[in-house]
């Protein structure tokens, strides 16, 4: 699959291996950042999905959102 690379069997997922024979074609920075950004989109509308099914479903909602702002997710410093 993608020919003048050296990857030994099952280093990396079928998905993995045609992301890198898309890659290997890439003939510049501009073509790498168009892909980065198309990436960039597709999983950004993918969470964006997401977060509107579980508005949808309730699991979200106003309340949920404001007891988030107000949460201290932080790891803890070791000392």
């Amino acid at each position: 699959m993608a020919e003048g690379i050296n990857i030994p069997n099952g280093a990396f997922s079928p998905f993995q291996m045609q992301m890198l024979e898309l890659v290997s074609h890439v003939q510049s920075q501009e073509e790498m950042d168009d892909i980065r950004r198309m990436l960039a989109e597709y999983f950004a509308k993918r969470a964006e999905d997401e977060i509107d099914r579980l508005w949808d479903e309730g699991i979200l909602n106003d309340e949920v959102m404001e007891e988030w702002k107000h949460e201290h997710m932080r790891t803890p410093y070791r000392q």
